[in-house]
């Protein structure tokens, strides 16, 4: 959460609902569909939806899509299981696509 110093937030594009932290990020170098995106370690306020197995650019993942929960937008999705051993880090983290997700360090 920001304090008096301000950190940097990442919001929902839509409704501006609070979602992760600058500091959270793990990766700026993943590539979603529509462009770059950011891997998590961990995000808020928002909704996992289905799992289901993806084959992405780095193998078959099982996955789930994530959405704010306040308006319900489509913003990234997390990583359930990675099936192999160079992609375990990625289990349980979340990738927000940049355009999003707004950045703010008022909390949006």
């Amino acid at each position: 959460m920001a304090d008096e110093a301000g950190l940097r937030a990442y919001c929902c594009f839509v409704c501006r609902n609070y979602v992760a932290e600058h500091d959270d990020i793990v990766s700026k170098s993943f590539q979603a569909q529509t462009g770059r995106a950011y891997l998590f370690s961990h995000a808020v306020n928002i909704v996992t939806g289905p799992k289901e197995n993806r084959n992405l650019l780095t193998g078959l993942h099982t996955v789930a899509d994530v959405f704010c929960s306040d308006c319900g937008e489509a913003l990234g999705w997390k990583y359930i299981k990675a099936y192999e051993s160079s992609q375990k880090y990625k289990e349980g983290k979340v990738v927000l696509e940049k355009f999003k997700i707004v950045k703010d360090g008022d909390f949006c």
